[in-house]
């Protein structure tokens, strides 16, 4: 997978911009706040239809204007692929395919092949299980369609049946057969998944701790383990021996979607006892192991974008990536950097062809 050309128009910071690419290496240099991450985020909306840093669509449009167009050209098995993402506001976002429009947004995804490396990926750290079911559901949605469209449909049911729960609470009724029916749905959508989840991470984990040792140049004890109510029962019986708190708390309190991963060093929770390099191994070491997971799924190397990385990584680490970059089993990257001179040496030493974009003076 090869992206050509991309066109920007009120995407964030940009008014207009047209950039062309290196087949390999590509790096986005200039001083804070000119928008070397919009453009690498601009990358990710071709792929997921959404920003990767701002989930509210309409704050993507440049201050002042009406809509934004982020119009990317490809190249995928030797065909050309135009992909148009576009929003007004208070309208829908549109995904065009060659001059198509997708009927669902959701049917867009895995076409582009992309994993981002970003210091905000240290969310998935600091932050809720949220963050790392999102992280887990993305990689999986990426090479599995059916799996996308089950975890659509459980999180509407879902929604459905915690809407009905407010409504007993504020009525004071109570209907069993209706609940029953949205119980046997969750258990129906909620059980694929966590047998897809189960498929993945026994493939995923393997390849993750190989990367740590990769990045980390120890081997040391590093965990990452799958935390589920279905370990040790079905979504069905959860749900009917919890009726009685989702009643009073209004709410679904048992299935999938409470979902955790677990990351530790040395059996303890890396969060608290992991220190800035070991978690920054891990969160690099994360990322590849999604990289190779889709390309070894998807049969098409994915595109790679570096976000501030060099800024971010102590020189050994930066040393590191520099190695993954120059693996024949890369395909095409993009960085962003604030040392045009720094990123340039470090992109020289891996005998790829590279093309610097210097954003003050391009734009």
């Amino acid at each position: 997978m090869v992206l050509k050309q991309l066109s920007l128009i009120n995407y964030k910071n940009f008014k207009t911009a047209d950039f062309g690419f290196d087949e390999k290496i590509n790096c986005f240099v200039g001083s804070n706040g000119i928008g070397k991450t919009n453009a690498l985020d601009a990358i990710y909306q071709l792929a997921f239809g959404k920003s990767y840093f701002n989930p509210i669509a309409s704050q993507n449009i440049r201050h002042g204007e009406e809509f934004y167009v982020v119009d990317g050209v490809f190249e995928k098995h030797g065909k050309e692929e135009k992909i148009v993402c576009s929003l007004k506001k208070n309208q829908k976002r549109v995904i065009k395919r060659n001059g198509k429009i997708y009927d669902r947004l959701s049917d867009h995804i895995g076409l582009i092949p992309l994993v981002i490396i970003s210091p905000a990926d240290r969310d998935l750290i600091i932050e809720g299980s949220e963050t790392r079911r999102k992280f887990m559901d993305g990689v999986i949605a990426q090479s599995n369609k059916s799996y996308l469209h089950n975890l659509l449909n459980y999180n509407k049911v879902l929604s459905q049946r915690n809407s009905l729960l407010k409504y007993f609470a504020l009525n004071n009724t109570f209907d069993p057969a209706t609940l029953e029916v949205y119980n046997e749905q969750l258990n129906e959508y909620g059980s694929m998944i966590y047998e897809e989840r189960k498929k993945f991470l026994d493939i995923f984990i393997p390849i993750f701790r190989k990367r740590y040792v990769s990045i980390s140049g120890k081997d040391e004890q590093i965990g990452l383990d799958y935390e589920s109510q279905l370990h040790e029962s079905s979504l069905l019986a959860l749900l009917q021996l919890n009726l009685g708190k989702d009643r009073a708390v209004q709410y679904t309190s048992q299935g999938i979607h409470k979902d955790d991963l677990n990351f530790s060093i040395a059996g303890h929770p890396i969060k608290k006892f992991g220190s800035q390099g070991q978690q920054k191994s891990l969160l690099i070491a994360l990322k590849l192991a999604q990289f190779d997971f889709l390309r070894d799924l998807a049969g098409d190397t994915p595109i790679l974008l570096l976000d501030d990385i060099f800024d971010k990584l102590d020189e050994n680490r930066v040393g590191q990536i520099v190695q993954l970059v120059d693996d024949q089993h890369f395909g095409q990257i993009f960085i962003s950097d604030t040392h045009p001179e720094r990123t340039e040496k470090v992109v020289k030493a891996t005998h790829q062809t590279y093309k610097m974009i210097n954003l003050e003076s391009d734009l």
